[in-house]
């Protein structure tokens, strides 16, 4: 396995990654540069929330501390443009950890490799009776996640858990390590729907002081991976900041336009949201979001909404159930339920240590209640194959 580590420039290309062309990121990473949020005022915000359909200017000022004051009339109008377009619906989903060996060093992440936690991979059997436990549950989406390293889990190891997920649940995603688009096209036929990356920061300077070795430090290669899955015939793909590793503000917009950019380019393409804040890991329970706040979290999520009004918003369960809770109706379009991010732990005791500490540990009745509860219908399944 090739070394990559702080001898390695992070903004270039390693052997076996494949290129591709940076007028996306470089037109995103300019314009986040020049995000100047202060300089919106209140009439900015008013003249965004008046118009029919908000431009990338309009974005700005939602994402600006004038907003701050409008977040009740943010609110409502998210919720009436979700109700247009999604009506009261919000889907289920679970996900499953299948590895926590990692190479990369990033050092917010409970799977660090320099992190001295309880490493563990299920074989093909243990995943087969995870998926089982899962699809008892009713869900009908799953998102397979592992450590990044190809070496401990290659794409092939994927695929075969993929093929194995695809037999149980008619909805599959992968939150893995970035691939080339041919890797993708392969997990594709597998039977993987949708591909979830967290760019996790946008400020290339402060990637590389949080990444300091693996593939993971190479910025543009992770930048353009939902490019290359959307290439490999993915239907849907996310796009996350990680809030609280740099300036939310700015790196919450440069999410926006990535993925606004990315629509424009493949229109037939879906588009979603994750909101993830920092959380406590094993070792170090002092990461935690700098300045987000749940107020500053639901600022972001209704810009989202107003921004790009087609775009699936995902709200997880690093968040508390009661914020999980308010979001219905409002932005969010999915919620996980029934949790555990450590290794397997469907059913019975987790082989390997979780990720993150989560703070919603429902069950998916009781997320499922929850959601009526809040005037939602809760969702199982929202594609099927013809």
């Amino acid at each position: 396995m090739l070394k990559v580590d702080r001898s390695f420039s992070h903004m270039e290309y390693v052997e076996g990654m494949e290129k591709t062309p940076h007028d996306i990121m470089d037109k995103v990473l300019s314009e986040r540069a020049q995000y100047d949020y202060g300089k919106y005022t209140e009439n900015d915000v008013k003249r965004a929330l008046n118009k029919e359909f908000a431009d990338v200017e309009d974005f700005k000022a939602l994402l600006s501390p004038a907003a701050m004051p409008f977040l009740e009339d943010m609110a409502q109008k998210a919720k009436g443009i979700t109700r247009r377009y999604f009506g009261n619906s919000v889907t289920l989903f679970t996900p499953l950890y299948i590895a926590n060996y990692c190479e990369n060093h990033c050092v917010y992440c409970g799977f660090n490799c320099y992190n001295k936690i309880k490493r563990a991979k299920l074989s093909m059997e243990e995943i087969e009776r995870e998926l089982k436990a899962i699809a008892d549950t009713g869900l009908e989406d799953i998102l397979i996640l592992t450590g990044e390293t190809r070496s401990k889990t290659s794409v092939e190891y994927i695929g075969e858990a993929v093929k194995l997920a695809a037999k149980y649940f008619r909805l599959v995603g992968i939150e893995v390590y970035p691939m080339n688009t041919d890797e993708y096209r392969y997990i594709h036929e597998c039977g993987a729907d949708y591909v979830c990356i967290y760019q996790e920061t946008y400020n290339t300077d402060k990637y590389e002081e949080l990444h300091l070795r693996g593939h993971k430090r190479i910025f543009p290669y992770r930048f353009n991976g939902q490019e290359r899955a959307i290439l490999g015939g993915m239907r849907l793909v996310s796009f996350a900041s990680l809030l609280g590793l740099d300036d939310f503000r700015k790196d919450a917009f440069a999410t926006g336009l990535h993925a606004y950019l990315i629509q424009k380019k493949y229109p037939h393409a879906e588009i979603s949201f994750s909101p993830p804040r920092l959380r406590p890991i094993i070792n170090d329970t002092s990461v935690n979001p700098n300045d987000v706040h749940e107020p500053q979290l639901l600022q972001v999520m209704t810009a989202y909404r107003i921004f790009m009004p087609f775009a699936g918003i995902t709200i997880s369960t690093r968040e508390r159930a009661g914020f999980r809770d308010n979001v219905i109706g409002i932005c969010a379009t999915k919620m996980s339920a029934g949790v555990s991010t450590g290794v397997g732990g469907h059913i019975g005791e987790e082989k390997g240590d979780e990720q993150f500490d989560i703070s919603d540990p429902r069950s998916v009745t009781e997320v499922h209640n929850a959601i009526e509860a809040h005037g939602g219908q809760p969702v199982y399944n929202d594609y099927v194959r013809v």
